[in-house]
């Protein structure tokens, strides 16, 4: 990725540009370069673009949790002294959103949510180990994508070089655990923040059915679907992700 990483303290993270205040919130294989296309995008619309790298694999096993990134991401938020943000996440970026809205309400102006999880248990993707099988893995990292050109062999490489890292398996076990534990359907009725909900009609991972039940258990939602793609719109898509957001925003005059 162009943009700096900056390294203060606890917090690694990217920000780009002035204005109103967008926190990109990373999946659990995803990195920073996954929203590219996003914070090139906004910035120059008067947008502050922060993309924070989540410890997924730093905290310890008790604290392997969502709810505990949802309160790193409030530290996060209090640390940069931000009041009002856009939470935008995807797949379990999308969970800690939706769950750190849920805890401090008070601090989201708005959510997006892509690809997310919270409401479907498989949303962490099953059958993970099989370590030491990189086809099996390539396949793998292929089916999250409707092209399966978008898995570069960098990106299957980190992904294999995760799953054979005992800890970081142990931990990603840990974080699909607390996830289906952290299911939102209760919740989310009770959660009126404007929610934009952009997903890929071939989503495998979380299937279009999870976004209809996210739009429908939502009070203010929209929901906007992207052609042939699949649990990344930002990465498949960028341009018509951006062109999505971009409207809605304007539309609710954030």
């Amino acid at each position: 990725m162009e943009e700096q990483l900056i390294e203060e303290g606890k917090y690694r993270y990217i920000e780009v540009g002035q204005g109103t205040p967008v926190i990109i919130l990373h999946g659990l294989m995803g990195g920073l370069s996954n929203f590219q296309g996003v914070t090139s995008h906004f910035p120059d619309l008067g947008y502050q673009v922060l993309v924070p790298e989540l410890p997924i694999y730093d905290m310890p096993m008790l604290k392997t949790t969502v709810k505990n990134f949802a309160k790193f991401l409030a530290e996060f938020i209090e640390y940069k002294g931000l009041d009002k943000v856009i939470l935008l996440g995807n797949s379990l970026g999308g969970h800690i959103g939706l769950l750190h809205t849920k805890m401090f309400p008070e601090k989201a102006k708005a959510l997006v949510i892509t690809g997310s999880s919270g409401l479907y248990e498989s949303a962490m993707g099953d059958g993970y180990p099989k370590r030491g099988d990189y086809e099996f893995i390539k396949k793998k990292a292929q089916d999250v994508f409707y092209d399966p050109e978008i898995a570069t062999k960098e990106i299957v490489d980190d992904v294999y070089a995760t799953i054979n890292d005992r800890k970081k398996l142990i931990k990603t076990l840990a974080i699909a655990k607390s996830a289906i534990r952290h299911n939102m359907a209760k919740d989310l009725p009770d959660m009126h923040t404007p929610t934009c909900i952009i997903w890929g009609e071939n989503d495998t991972v979380t299937p279009p059915n999870v976004a209809e039940e996210f739009h429908q258990l939502l009070p203010d939602s929209n929901l906007f679907w992207i052609e042939k793609c699949g649990h990344a719109p930002m990465m498949e898509h960028p341009d018509r992700f951006n062109e999505i957001l971009e409207s809605w925003l304007k539309d609710r005059q954030f």
